[in-house]
């Protein structure tokens, strides 16, 4: 089957940005290629909102750029959206007329709502989160939406961005005083929103700014995970980043990890606008989506086809990605996923592990995705199996939640736990990281129940004595290798359950 390949460009007020995604079996779309320019359109606009001559050069010149990268591409379809600058500019037409003329490509222009809501689809398509508050900055203008149930309810566009809003300041480090007028005035622009007032809830911030304010956060942090999206921070990790910033000599700003020296200048107001926000809708967290105002347009390409705009099942499809990414037999999950749940629901009922309904979801998750790592070497499969996904992003899990799974699926035995949750530990009870350990030593004897693949053993009975457990299997075959395999890993759940376990193959 022929790859499929779309392209968007978005033009921005500060930067421009070429995205190339790769249409995935399932359907959704996975980046490939991301190029950007910083083009500062915004700049070029003069006091009568007019383009100038020299912006609709720039502009032009870079998206002839982009058309080098798109050649190298057989596309299904190549979109180009343009936001505040070419949106508020008086001549856009002329500037249409121009691209077109030179380039071939026709730009969309997209309303403040159509931006807005490009922004909250893609939150709701790449994240679990039901209900809470996007915030996009861009260079000239600041979208917020509010959602709930993951339904668009409220939307709105400022018309300030990271660029005008840099003009509050005389130079890159402002004073005291300047940042206190900064403040106060988008205090009086959120407050034009009643209902961002107090909302309580996540506030998910899209955009290159939001993703610098979480890299600096991530360097000062030394945070051990990699991956931006679905990263989470509060009100007091914003308040130090920019603290750190503000102390700043203005030659060191450049210089600061996880900076790009093209925000270097506009990093400061754009984290004032999220600290103002924050505050104004007391949120109870600040999640960084990676997904934007691209993937939204995109989203709403595919939802022509699914008949939705909102994908159902947002981590179970991330899920499928990685079972067709790396080649794992589905035939084989659900089977070993059939088999822990005998096992799981007769260790809870008879009081052999304490065990909870969310533990069983976390072994579920972890259940299709036990042997990832073999994809790269059978022999270290659980080293691969934990840093590839405790170091992709998974759409719809928290990095949390993201390090369970990683820690559950690739469970070898305690020594290789330890290692793998060493730089983690803090981030986990002792009493959690034991439940993460018992709930990895069932998923591995599991698997090795299927060790051969040909889901011999077919159905489990359990009978539990005073000082041991009797786990009867019931086969159609033989199942020597089964009965090695499981002999081997038993051990692990004895540990767990505190008694001796005696494993049983009857055909």
């Amino acid at each position: 089957m022929q790859k499929q390949y779309y392209a968007i460009i978005d033009i921005g007020s500060n930067t421009m940005r070429l995205v190339i995604y790769l249409r995935e079996k399932g359907g959704r779309l996975k980046e490939v290629e991301n190029v950007k320019a910083v083009a500062r359109l915004r700049t070029f606009l003069e006091t009568d909102n007019t383009l100038n001559s020299a912006g609709i050069k720039r502009l032009i010149a870079t998206l002839q750029s982009f058309q080098d990268v798109l050649a190298t591409y057989e596309l299904q379809e190549v979109v180009c959206v343009a936001t505040a600058t070419i949106r508020q500019a008086e001549n856009q037409e002329e500037i249409l007329i121009q691209v077109e003329k030179q380039t071939t490509m026709t730009i969309r222009i997209l309303s403040e709502e159509e931006e807005a809501y490009y922004g909250y689809l893609a939150v709701v398509n790449s994240t679990s989160i039901e209900t809470g508050i996007t915030v996009d900055i861009g260079g000239g203008s600041t979208e917020v939406t509010y959602f709930e149930n993951r339904e668009l309810i409220e939307s709105h566009s400022f018309p300030f961005g990271a660029l005008t809003l840099k003009e509050f300041f005389a130079k890159e480090i402002p004073t005291n005083q300047e940042l206190l007028a900064l403040r106060n005035y988008l205090t009086e622009q959120f407050a034009t929103l009643p209902w961002l007032r107090n909302r309580e809830v996540p506030l998910i911030a899209i955009g290159g700014s939001a993703r610098n304010l979480v890299q600096i956060d991530q360097n000062l942090k030394e945070y051990p995970l990699a991956g931006l999206h679905q990263y989470k921070m509060y009100d007091t990790d914003i308040i130090q980043v920019s603290n750190y910033l503000t102390s700043l000599k203005p030659d060191k700003l450049p210089k600061v990890e996880g900076l790009s020296k093209d925000r270097a200048d506009i990093i400061i107001p754009a984290i004032e606008v999220f600290h103002s926000l924050y505050k104004m809708m007391q949120a109870d967290c600040f999640i960084l989506s990676r997904k934007g105002l691209r993937d939204g347009v995109f989203y709403e390409q595919l939802s022509k086809e699914m008949g939705s705009i909102l994908f159902p099942n947002v981590l179970e499809d991330s899920i499928q990605e990685l079972i067709n990414d790396f080649d794992l037999d589905p035939k084989q999950i659900l089977h070993v996923q059939y088999l822990t749940r005998i096992l799981f629901d007769y260790l809870k009922e008879n009081g052999l592990l304490h065990l909870t309904k969310k533990d069983w979801t976390l072994l579920k998750r972890a259940s299709y995705l036990c042997h990832l790592g073999d994809y790269i070497d059978a022999e270290s499969s659980a080293q691969h199996t934990f840093y590839l996904l405790a170091n992709r992003t998974i759409d719809g899990l928290m990095h949390k939640d993201r390090l369970q799974l990683a820690l559950i699926a690739s469970y070898k035995n305690k020594t290789v736990f330890k290692q793998f949750i060493k730089p983690y530990k803090k981030w986990f009870l002792k009493e959690e990281q034991k439940k993460l350990r018992h709930l990895g030593a069932l998923l591995k004897f599991s698997y090795c129940l299927d060790a051969t693949k040909r889901q011999v053993v077919k159905q489990i009975t359990c009978d539990n004595h005073n000082d041991s457990l009797t786990i009867t299997l019931h086969c159609d075959g033989d199942a020597k290798p089964e009965e090695y395999q499981s002999e081997k890993q038993k051990k692990h759940v004895e540990k767990a359950i505190k008694k001796d376990v005696e494993l049983k193959f009857v055909l």
